[in-house]
């Protein structure tokens, strides 16, 4: 049986270009025969965009596009809040790293200004960021709080390696790890 879903575990230990260690698509996404993970640079600086997935042969998948865009924090938020207001999201950030996750869905968002070499110095004073999201669609191994944690893991790796992509005129340390999610929701 073990030989028919160790697709997963046939991934290279870091996948999404050495981003994000395959132990954490492990957690999100229940064994499977096969899987593939691929990923894609399209564009820089302030035009950037990554793509990274992972799909196994039982339906599965993962997904996470970064990009560099003109959005504030307050307007990218918004987006997110829809209806729900700040009830349909959890939150963390750090040394303003924002990370989000749905609660009712299985997507994750991570916000991080980045001002991109290509930016002239007059157009500075508009909001630029690293944006992240990710998602997972077909059955999925986490639940709960697990899920999200794991999802906003997923984007926060995937967004640390957009920013050094997009040579962000601030470099900036990025932690370990986001804080943990507070709370059972």
């Amino acid at each position: 049986m073990q030989f028919f879903t160790k697709g997963l575990e046939h991934l290279h230990a870091k996948i999404c270009d050495g981003a994000v260690e395959r132990n954490l698509v492990v957690q999100l996404l229940p064994p499977a025969r096969s899987a593939e993970e691929g990923s894609e640079h399209r564009n820089s600086g302030d035009r950037l965009t990554y793509y990274c997935h992972v799909v196994t042969s039982s339906d599965s998948s993962l997904w996470g596009e970064a990009r560099v865009r003109p959005v504030s924090k307050t307007d990218w938020l918004d987006g997110y809040r829809g209806s729900g207001g700040d009830n349909s999201i959890i939150r963390t950030s750090i040394d303003g790293i924002e990370a989000l996750a749905q609660l009712d869905g299985e997507q994750a968002a991570v916000y991080v200004a980045c001002v991109p070499p290509a930016v002239p110095s007059y157009n500075a004073s508009e909001d630029y960021a690293v944006i992240t999201r990710v998602e997972a669609s077909g059955d999925v191994k986490a639940t709960g709080m697990a899920l999200r944690q794991a999802l906003t893991d997923f984007a926060y790796r995937l967004t640390k390696h957009a920013y050094g992509l997009a040579e962000c005129k601030v470099p900036r340390n990025f932690p370990e790890e986001l804080p943990r999610y507070k709370g059972s929701r």
